[in-house]
């Protein structure tokens, strides 16, 4: 017996399970007034990035080191306006996309959860007070 523990990447489904999450995500992302305006109009590289970043962010193959380095996901979103509003638009398709390919239960939430931490990490715009 293995005294290996199984990753989340491999406890969803690995590489399948992820294209299929990343297709539903970006279909999402594509129709929201929120986040659309900030991509590009054609997705396939930004979807080959979220997918390689998915895959190592879950304990699989670190592809997105191996090709673009270490993620430094806030530096290489700062040019990208990001505040609360598209951080929930975010979590919000990548929810949709989750119930979409029926990634459920509690490694769902720990996933969603983990996700809700690095989406707010994004963050570099932030309203002033309107007092």
């Amino acid at each position: 017996m293995s005294d290996r523990l199984i990753t989340p990447y491999e406890q969803i489904g690995g590489a399948e399970t992820l294209s299929r999450l990343v297709d539903a995500f970006y279909d999402l992302v594509a129709k929201h007034p929120d986040l659309a305006p900030l991509f590009p109009d054609d997705f396939t590289e930004v979807k080959e990035r979220q997918y390689q970043f998915l895959t190592q962010f879950l304990g699989g193959p670190t592809l997105y080191s191996d090709q673009h380095g270490h993620p430094m996901l806030r530096a290489r979103h700062m040019r990208f306006p990001i505040g609360a509003v598209q951080a929930e638009a975010w979590l919000s398709c990548m929810s949709k996309a989750m119930d979409q390919i029926a990634l459920a239960g509690e490694l769902r939430d720990q996933i969603f959860d983990r996700l809700r931490l690095t989406a707010y990490h994004m963050v570099n715009q932030w309203e002033k007070d309107k007092a």
